[in-house]
């Protein structure tokens, strides 16, 4: 769970730490507040979230168990521990 937690908040960062270096690259303030006016940081944010609703689509398509599953919970057999799974 974390690591998909990670990956949204990675996403989400992202756009702004590629102007962050587009700005250092570039030799503008980057923090300067011209820099980082009202209008750019909402295009910004679009873009976060863009990508953040691109990455739900797509974990919800290609990830987890298939379609018509069974979950069967953590158990145990003989003495022995049986982990999770779908089947």
């Amino acid at each position: 769970m974390i690591r998909t937690v990670l990956t949204e908040v990675a996403l989400f960062a992202t756009p702004f730490a590629v102007y962050l270096g587009f700005l250092w690259l570039t030799r503008a303030g980057m923090l300067h507040p011209d820099a980082w006016t009202l209008p750019r940081i909402a295009w910004l944010v679009m873009a976060a979230l863009v990508l953040m609703i691109g990455s739900f689509v797509v974990l919800a398509q290609w990830s987890g168990a298939p379609p018509g599953s069974t979950y069967v919970p953590a158990h145990y057999e003989d003495g022995k521990f049986v982990p999770g799974a779908t089947r």
